[in-house]
């Protein structure tokens, strides 16, 4: 009986150590990839690797240097896709501008824009037939550091709560921006269904 427990324990030993010797493995390997994107200048496919391996073990020497490559990158990305989208965007619908659903898409009397600057994002509405144009609001520009939703670097909080995944096609005239989340007193609540999104223009 004491054979047979001894076993159990060295069996067990054995398996937790194979585990972690796997995911050791697995770390590595996602953090190779990770440098050889990141020596490409790929760093949208970086980020999310370094990210990912950061997330297997934060503590060991890989992990460490994946936190850090991910705070960097983060910075890199934000100030691109920032620069991109400065400027007045005219909102197009809730569907792709390409499709033949976007076109009918806006019965209102109003035009929606947004304007986007450094530190904050102003809403507009323009009358269709008198063009007199009023503010709706301001929010400031907040970034999602959370690290639970989706993206690493390209979502923004609202004052409502509401988060906001933002990402720019590759002439950088079209936004697409989906709700993926909310912020409630409790934490993040991903929205894994029915997401509502919103396409903008550049003007």
């Amino acid at each position: 009986m004491k054979n047979t427990f001894v076993l159990i324990v060295l069996f067990s030993t054995f398996q937790f150590f194979g585990q972690n010797d796997q995911k050791k493995v697995f770390q590595k390997s996602k953090y190779e990839l990770a440098i050889s994107y990141y020596k490409k200048a790929d760093f949208v496919k970086a980020i999310d690797l370094f990210f990912l391996v950061a997330k297997i073990e934060p503590g060991n020497e890989i992990g460490k240097d994946a936190v850090n490559k991910v705070d960097t990158l983060r910075v890199i990305l934000r100030k691109e896709i920032l620069n991109n989208a400065i400027g007045t965007w005219k909102r197009a619908g809730n569907q792709p501008v390409w499709s033949s659903a976007s076109a009918n898409n806006n019965q209102s009397d109003f035009d929606a824009f947004i304007e986007i600057k450094e530190n904050e994002i102003l809403f507009y509405e323009v009358n269709k037939k008198t063009k007199v144009k009023k503010l709706t609001r301001t929010e400031n520009l907040i970034y999602n550091d959370t690290n639970n939703t989706g993206s690493v670097f390209s979502e923004i909080i609202l004052s409502d709560g509401t988060i906001w995944n933002c990402s720019l096609n590759e002439k950088s005239n079209i936004l697409r921006v989906v709700n993926v989340a909310i912020k409630t007193e409790t934490g993040i609540e991903k929205i894994k269904n029915d997401n509502e999104e919103s396409y903008y223009i550049k003007i």
